[in-house]
């Protein structure tokens, strides 16, 4: 199984396409894939794919009933389908995430048989997604987080374990690419008894000026792995994927939304490349 969160500390519409991008590639590969929508804004994940019908129904089950041991329904009732992608949308609830755990957590401690017992907040995502056979059943789980820390990052990188890190390179991504190193150690300590992998830091909205390459210079220094792998500027084709809650590749592949432009085919084959890089690291090799 392939499983990783895509975080990004600059967050935003720009990280939603790339991850619903690589969601659609993995799946163009034959793997079956789970995208888990952990954003609680509007504007994530769930709306890029057109599955927020039932965001801000209170009545709804979501994902953070069955964090919090309350569910509504099963496991599977959750999921929705596009372009071949599994989804647990967003939903209004986890606005409150990091409440609703605490709440959780108190009751369980109280009425727990053993007075010892403790109800670990950072590990109930991983539990669902256990308790739903979730890794024997899809080859590839995505999960995409808020930018910022806090019990949404923390529960998704529990549950995966790995980092893929888009930045852009640029002074918008400075403090992002000078924090990354002290980010993954403090996931670690939060989280205690787990390694955070970063299967890679992703330059993403490259233009191949001289300041790309000052910041591309400044990420080595951090000493986290950089794929190999870099995804150029495509402000346009990324934006009318979005506009049309479609993927690129959807978008190239349908012609009532508009021709690919000879210039950005080569994003397909990037994000393709990017795919196969992120599926060798989680081939065993041969003794």
């Amino acid at each position: 199984m392939i499983p990783y969160t895509v975080w990004s500390e600059a967050g935003g519409v720009g990280k939603t396409t790339f991850t619903a991008t690589l969601a659609r590639a993995h799946t163009n590969r034959g793997q079956k894939v789970l995208a888990i929508d952990m954003d609680p804004q509007d504007g994530g994940l769930t709306h890029h794919f057109g599955l927020d019908g039932h965001k801000s129904d209170a009545e709804a089950d979501n994902l953070v009933l069955h964090m919090i041991g309350r569910p509504r329904g099963e496991f599977d009732d959750l999921i929705r389908t596009s372009e071949g992608i599994d989804v647990i949308p967003s939903h209004n609830t986890l606005g409150n995430l990091t409440d609703l755990l605490s709440k959780a957590a108190e009751l369980e401690e109280d009425t727990h048989p053993d007075p010892d017992y403790t109800f670990e907040k950072e590990t109930q995502l991983r539990r669902v997604l256990v308790d739903a056979d979730v890794p024997s059943t899809y080859d590839t789980i995505i999960i995409d987080p808020p930018a910022s820390e806090g019990q949404h990052l923390y529960n998704a990188v529990y549950a995966t374990s790995n980092l893929l890190i888009p930045f852009e390179p640029s002074p918008k991504g400075e403090r992002s690419i000078q924090g990354l190193r002290n980010v993954v150690n403090g996931l670690e300590t939060e989280l205690g008894n787990i390694d955070v992998g970063v299967i890679g830091a992703v330059p993403n909205k490259l233009k191949g000026t001289n300041i790309n390459q000052k910041y591309l210079d400044a990420l080595e220094d951090e000493s986290l792995p950089i794929a190999p792998i870099s995804i150029g500027e495509r402000g346009s084709m990324l934006g009318d994927a979005w506009d049309n809650q479609v993927s690129i590749y959807e978008l190239a592949e349908n012609d009532e939304y508009r021709d690919l432009r000879d210039y950005e085919q080569p994003t397909l084959e990037k994000f393709d490349e990017l795919v196969e890089y992120i599926t060798d690291q989680f081939t065993e090799v041969p003794a």
